[in-house]
């Protein structure tokens, strides 16, 4: 890439790292519509984390189809038609709302989590081809703190504009007529309405102005010479490297997730916090605070330091982090939890770079692989609480300690990047 194009790069990532914002701020308000939907539906917890599934299973679906769009469109293309993607999903929450229907409500969510898939298969690997190899993940590191700064900024939002008004109890709706109730229950659920519409609205705008933006396009890096999909799937895991990090994507989001939907019941025991629920969930936002400062320090420091070598250090301390958490209790174990936030942050970007590192045009193929792995999110949870069924939730925290053990060993040794063959040697070369 010659130094004319240089300065061309910078503004591009400015205005990529806005569509990191908004999937961030996006992703989040799923922890608004949780309780929104459960109030609304009457619905069970079983019931209520279809809307996880529905979101994070879009990853899994979504990723491979999303992937062959990019390959044919490039990748500034690809991410103003994720934009329009979840623009439309967006959209979907008005009749959804207005019905009132659950199954109308997932359905729009997850349109809106194919056209957030779709950003995450093209942004990421957009951001790593806007420099040198070697800053790539300090500049994915100080994407997603954006990211992590939507995830903190979006429950206050959604809470006023969603949860502002005053949720009725089980006992207060059975007092009501049915008449009533039904009214009631319709007013709640067209509560999402206007958030989404303008939620809708800022995604098309967003849309337009990648589109229309002068920024490099990178078609030629997108582009999929294999003649099948699943030669190139299976081409991009022969990369040891492309698969450990699958499986660190896999245990990194399945561990972020397990620990965020167990922190508020933890935190809120009588031998941990011993608080009530409503004053646990502040300490949510700790962390996700930590991530986002973690990210932006995390940025930095790899200016100086290795990637793989922080990633590996990072692990360390999660799991030594998790350990305490778990042969301690009182604030203690209260802190070592919430602390687990700040060497979360660089983990998923920094994965992600290495698990795409020296791929040429197997690129892509990787990128959609590694989102799919986000799937991890949907299923380590689930497991997590049939832990927690058997032997307590002080304790089924050994689950997100043995993702972390794996990242440890991808950071210090699995992300090595090493030739599967000799045929792959020039599809390994820098992009």
């Amino acid at each position: 890439m010659s130094d004319m194009q240089r300065p061309n790069y910078r503004s591009a990532l400015v205005v990529v790292t806005t569509i990191f914002f908004m999937w961030g701020f996006i992703t989040c308000l799923n922890d608004i519509l949780i309780p929104h939907l459960k109030a609304v539906f009457s619905l069970n917890y079983t019931q209520t984390m279809l809307i996880q599934f529905t979101f994070f299973g879009a990853y899994f679906i979504m990723s491979l189809p999303m992937g062959k769009v990019l390959t044919k469109v490039g990748y500034k293309n690809a991410i103003s038609l994720g934009l329009l993607i979840a623009a439309v999903g967006a959209v979907m929450f008005y009749p959804a709302a207005r019905a009132p229907s659950y199954p109308l409500f997932l359905t729009a969510l997850f349109v809106l989590a194919s056209g957030v898939t779709m950003l995450q298969v093209a942004a990421n690997p957009y951001v790593s081809l806007l420099g040198s190899d070697d800053s790539a993940s300090s500049r994915l590191n100080l994407a997603q703190a954006f990211n992590s700064l939507g995830t903190t900024l979006a429950p206050y939002f959604g809470g006023m504009l969603i949860l502002g008004a005053t949720v009725l109890g089980a006992s207060e709706l059975a007092d009501m007529s049915s008449a009533d109730r039904v009214a009631y229950k319709v007013q709640q659920a067209q509560s999402v309405q206007l958030p989404y519409l303008l939620l809708a609205a800022i995604l098309a705008i967003l849309a337009i102005v990648i589109y229309l933006w002068k920024l490099p396009n990178f078609k030629d890096q997108a582009r999929d010479d294999s003649p099948t999909d699943n030669v190139t799937a299976a081409e991009a895991l022969r990369h040891p490297h492309v698969l450990f990090g699958v499986i660190g994507i896999f245990a990194y989001v399945g561990a972020e997730v397990s620990i965020g939907s167990f922190l508020i019941n933890y935190i809120s025991l009588p031998d941990i916090g011993n608080m009530s629920e409503s004053s646990a969930a502040s300490y949510v936002a700790y962390y996700w605070g930590g991530a986002m400062i973690g990210r932006f320090i995390g940025s930095a420091l790899m200016q100086k330091i290795r990637p793989s070598l922080m990633l590996g250090v990072f692990a360390i301390v999660a799991a030594l982090l998790t350990v305490a958490t778990m042969l301690t209790s009182g604030h203690i174990a209260m802190w070592s939890i919430v602390a687990i936030g700040l060497f979360n942050s660089i983990m998923f970007p920094t994965i992600f770079t290495l698990g795409i590192a020296k791929l040429g045009p197997l690129t892509s193929k990787a990128s959609s692989l590694l989102i799919m792995a986000i799937v991890g999110g949907a299923i380590l949870p689930v497991a997590q609480g049939m832990i927690a069924d058997s032997v307590g939730i002080h304790h089924a925290f050994v689950l997100p300690l043995i993702c972390y053990l794996f990242i440890a060993f991808y950071g210090f040794r699995g992300s090595r990047v090493i030739n599967p063959h000799p045929a792959s040697e020039s599809e390994a070369q820098t992009v």
